[in-house]
This record gives structure tokens, sequence and C-alpha cells, in this order.
């Protein structure tokens, strides 16, 4: 893929993510470090814990202070247009589910191009995708969406397999749109519809 095309993807993906954490802290009624914190976490936290793994150091934001004032805006923006975007239902949700799409085929992109696996590459697509989200849930003091029954983490598993599959066969300039759309659509239909994993169910040990 053109470096141009990694950069903007990933610019998007932030400031979706920012605003989703932003949006998160705000319905918590956090103090407006607390939305800066989570937004940051939000936004750049999987992308993190991906470079650091991949052994990528210092990793992303350190090397482009752009993020930073990607993260700032977009909290900034959700701060000024709160009113509006909280009279929109599944505002929070919009946001989400774009920055998931977007960090997973971005995730994949890095780690192929550093040659590992595309089975290495589906994983660190679905870290950089969902971890975020796990510690803005942690820290808003909810149960992070990829333990609960919603098609979650799945959408970027099954948009990974697919951006897997076509990768032979497609340009980047069609294949990226087509598996961000496609997990994005796949996240929004699960929501709609309903649709979800089955719950393990235990046997409660009495004490």
């Amino acid at each position: 893929m053109d470096i141009s095309l990694i950069t903007l993807l990933d610019l998007v993906g932030t400031f979706a993510f920012a605003i989703s954490g932003a949006l998160a802290a705000s319905y918590k009624r956090l103090d407006i470090f607390g939305v800066l914190v989570v937004a940051f976490v939000t936004a750049l936290g999987g992308g993190t814990l991906r470079d650091l793994l991949m052994g990528q150091q210092p990793v992303g934001w350190m090397l482009n202070t752009e993020y930073l004032l990607i993260v700032l805006f977009g909290a900034v923006f959700a701060y000024l247009f709160r009113r509006t975007l909280e009279s929109l239902r599944r505002t929070l949700f919009v946001f989400d589910a774009m920055g998931l799409a977007v960090f997973t085929i971005l995730g994949m992109e890095k780690a192929l191009g550093l040659g590992l696996s595309p089975v290495i590459a589906i994983m660190m697509g679905i870290l950089s995708a969902v971890f975020g989200g796990v510690i803005r849930d942690i820290l808003c003091n909810e149960i992070p969406l990829i333990f609960r029954q919603e098609i979650y983490a799945t959408a970027c598993l099954a948009g990974g397999i697919l951006y897997w599959g076509l990768e032979k066969y497609l340009p980047s300039l069609y294949l990226v749109p087509i598996t961000i759309l496609f997990i994005l659509i796949l996240r929004v239909v699960a929501v709609r519809y309903h649709l979800h994993l089955p719950t393990f169910k235990g046997e409660q040990e009495s004490i």
C-alpha cells in the first residue's frame, strides 16, 4: 500500500477512536483531564501494544506528534459538539465501528510489511483495533465489548480473513476500502439484528 494511504488511514482511525473515547468519558461525567486520558488510550492504546509486540520502538505516536494533535482535536471536537453528538443515537457506536474497521486493516498492513505471516498479521490487526477500546471500557467501569456477546473482535477476524483471501487478486486501492467497508457493515448488521456469539454458562458453585 502507498505510504500516504497508510498515514491517512492511521489518522482517520485515530480521530474516530479519540472521539469514541471522549464521548464514552463524557457519558461517565469525567472531568476534562479524564476525557483527554480516555481519548488518548482509546486512540493509541492498540497501536502502542502492536508496535511493542512487533519490536517497533519508539512506537509510532512518539515519532509523529501529529497523532497527539489528532487525539486532542478529536477530544475537543467531541466536547464542542457533544450536545449535537449526544442527540444522535448510536454516535459512540458509529465512531467506534469506524475505528475498529480502519485499525484492523492498518495493523495487518504493518505486520505484513514486516514480513510476518498472515495469521500473525490478522492477530496484530485485531489487537490494533480492540485493545484501545478494552482500556477505554475498563477506565469507564464497563465490561469491555470484546468480552461480551457482541460481534466485535469477530468482525475484525472476518475482515482480516477476507483481506488475506483477496490480497492476491485485488490491488490495495480496492482491497483496503472493500475490507474496511465489510468490517463496518458486519458490525452494524450484528448490532442492528442483535447477532451475537453464544455465552459460556457454567454451573455456579455454592459457597
